[in-house]
């Protein structure tokens, strides 16, 4: 495939480079912002698992545009390039010294809003990976129960699963308002959406804590799907569709209906930002070395003398069954030579 195969398939991704987020992503927190309006007011935000940092360029542009004092704190495992404007933290969103740091870029008060689009490295197994993304969930609620004002509120990815109602049952018990958005670049194929809960409302004498291990649900008649105040899909008819395929000649506009120029003619364009430190690097460079094609060739040569080796024993055994002298060893040398040769 070419490289401009992806441009014509995700439109999406095509955006993103044009207008120089980094990820695609970018789009799905602008189009729920426009639906619910979530960064109206807000002056302190917090972006966990941030890398590559496209939902945290959203934060700077539309955050400063209305308040320059505004501060935006993001944090991931993975070292992530600058931003400016946002108050990058290198750190682990499972510990409590992390919160706390949060806490003290705050100058003492907590966040507005704390949103978080990580997922697991997906295995392709849905169930395995509808557990670890609800793991990950509960850890980005550990530390918002920590940094989140009341009344605040929070913003997560989620799996939908057969299941996905306890875990909607578990936050409305700490939020007034709990939504399902899909937002129109999220592709429908996908089992992605996200989680809105506004109106942080803890329980009476409920204590944060980073080791806790489930959203404790007393009452089981608050496990009906109902207490979600609704799925809503974000985004209107009139705009581009992540599962379609377009052409290479439209117009690279967003929102779509823009007035075209001369200038505006398709151009590849790399990725904005590629990952700095991926967990992936090494396997990069050994691919890059050629290490992984001798490897290749390596298995499929000791195959091949395997099944070889694996044929010769059979007609060994055949002629001895008929009261035959055994395999030649001069024979089993020879196919071994040329299944080398080969």
């Amino acid at each position: 495939m070419g490289k401009t195969s992806r441009d014509k398939r995700d439109i999406y991704y095509r955006l993103a480079k044009e207008y120089k987020w980094r990820a695609r992503s970018a789009f799905k927190l602008m189009q729920i912002d426009d639906e619910f309006h979530i960064l109206k007011g807000v002056t302190k935000a917090v972006d966990l698992c941030a890398a590559p940092g496209s939902w945290s360029q959203v934060l700077s542009k539309r955050l400063y545009e209305v308040d320059e004092n505004a501060k935006i704190v993001a944090i991931d495992l993975q070292p992530m390039a600058p931003i400016p404007g946002v108050i990058q933290m290198q750190g682990d969103i499972t510990s409590e010294e992390t919160a706390n740091r949060v806490i003290e870029h705050f100058s003492g008060e907590k966040a507005d809003i704390v949103i978080c689009d990580g997922a697991p490295d997906v295995t392709g197994i849905h169930s395995l990976d509808e557990f670890m993304q609800a793991e990950l969930i509960l850890a980005a609620f550990n530390i918002t129960s920590h940094v989140l004002k009341n009344d605040g509120t929070f913003l997560a990815k989620v799996f939908r699963s057969r299941n996905s109602s306890l875990l909607y049952a578990q936050l409305k018990k700490f939020f007034k308002h709990v939504y399902l958005a899909k937002p129109r670049s999220s592709r429908q194929s996908s089992c992605e959406a996200f989680v809105l809960c506004k109106n942080y409302d803890p329980p009476a004498g409920f204590v944060p804590t980073m080791k806790r291990t489930q959203l404790d649900v007393t009452d089981p008649a608050e496990l009906s799907a109902d207490v979600i105040d609704g799925f809503v899909t974000c985004g209107d008819l009139s705009g581009w569709d992540s599962e379609q395929s377009y052409s290479l000649d439209i117009e690279t506009s967003y929102p779509k209906g823009s007035e075209k120029d001369a200038s505006n003619q398709y151009e590849f364009k790399d990725v904005v930002q590629p990952p700095t430190e991926p967990a992936y690097k090494e396997a990069l460079a050994m691919k890059k070395m050629g290490i992984f094609s001798k490897l290749e060739h390596d298995l499929e040569k000791a195959h091949k003398l395997a099944v070889a080796k694996e044929g010769a024993e059979r007609q060994e055994k055949s002629q001895e069954e008929k009261g035959n002298i055994g395999l030649d060893d001069k024979l089993v040398e020879g196919i071994e030579s040329i299944v080398l040769d080969n």
